[in-house]
């Protein structure tokens, strides 16, 4: 059952007799019915803010994406260029609050403690079989 389907009718003038739902789905208004999600990634929006279907789904215009600017051959045009996209993407992370760093590393540490021990023991006891075995 979609989405929409599932979606309660605004009054009962909306509710159809023969309709195991209860809702018509030709009253649900189109951007409702609009794909979201991954779907919904399989449209790319034009400059006018119109979306139009690329094709095959997955498939990324690289020429479309970089822009007609990335035609230079200036080597230090393409690593300002760089440089500048890469500090964009890094003002969009979401970086750690100080607690939360200290919360991460003492979980990391604690892991990495316990999984030492483990090796550790399994080492010895290894070691003490061999013995054992072969002393």
């Amino acid at each position: 059952m979609a989405k929409r389907d599932r979606k309660a009718p605004k009054d009962d003038a909306e509710l159809t007799v023969g309709d195991d739902t209860g809702i018509d789905v030709d009253v649900i208004e189109a951007d409702e019915m609009k794909p979201s999600g991954k779907r919904r990634a399989r449209e790319r929006r034009t400059a006018s803010g119109d979306s139009t279907p690329t094709g095959k789904a997955g498939v990324v215009d690289v020429a479309a994406e970089e822009g007609a600017g990335m035609d230079s051959r200036n080597p230090f045009v393409r690593v300002w260029t760089f440089l500048t996209q890469v500090v964009a993407e890094l003002k969009k992370v979401i970086w750690p609050t100080r607690h939360e760093m200290v919360v991460y590393s003492i979980g990391v540490l604690v892991f990495v403690a316990l999984v030492t021990a483990v090796i550790f023991g399994l080492d010895v006891g290894f070691a003490k079989l061999t013995l054992l075995v072969f002393g």
